[in-house]
């Protein structure tokens, strides 16, 4: 079986591919790096209301659920294991 490419996957996948093998310590190390590498902003600019700035937050929250629950194996996967 060949080893996935890594540097060709998205943050959410290589997140998605993390959860799914997670006794693969290459992939694990990857996403490591990819994260301390290029950490999000945590700044706002001061034109932005506080509406606006919630919004933006709900918005990265949401984002990291659907990867994770795209990473997460579903109760009819489970049972077939």
């Amino acid at each position: 079986m060949s080893k996935p490419n890594f540097d060709a996957m998205t943050k959410a996948e290589l997140c998605a591919y993390v959860i799914a093998h997670q006794d693969d310590q290459e992939a694990f190390y990857a996403l490591v790096d990819r994260l301390t590498a290029k950490p999000p902003s945590g700044t706002y600019p001061a034109s932005m209301t506080p509406e606006e700035i919630h919004k933006a937050i709900l918005d990265i929250i949401q984002q990291k659920q659907r990867c994770l629950r795209r990473a997460a194996p579903t109760q009819d996967s489970e049972k077939t294991a």
